[in-house]
């Protein structure tokens, strides 16, 4: 499944990536909709949900996030809704 987030706060540090692998952290902007698909070994096999995915968050609880490759990119988003079928646009998605 996938869930869709939008961003709230997000760190300068996430523009201030230089290596090839963290480039996509400088097309991260606030007020965007990011999609996030939840893939093992993320999933949890009991809950069958990924860790950080908000489904216990309520409406419009601000949730923390870190990339990973670069710990100086970090930022809150809010939880919109999840999807059951993922179709993530190629631009703004990400993986737990």
């Amino acid at each position: 499944y996938c869930v869709e987030f939008q961003l709230v706060d997000i760190t300068p540090g996430c523009l201030q990536s230089h290596h090839w692998y963290t480039h996509w952290m400088r097309y991260l902007r606030e007020g965007h909709t990011v999609c996030v698909e939840c893939q093992h070994p993320a999933l949890d096999s009991r809950s069958l949900h990924c860790y950080g995915d908000g489904s216990g968050s309520k409406k419009n609880q601000l949730l923390h996030w870190q990339a990973v490759g670069n710990p100086r990119c970090k930022g809150t988003w809010k939880r919109i809704r999840q999807l059951d079928t993922c179709s993530c646009p190629s631009v703004h998605s990400f993986l737990f």
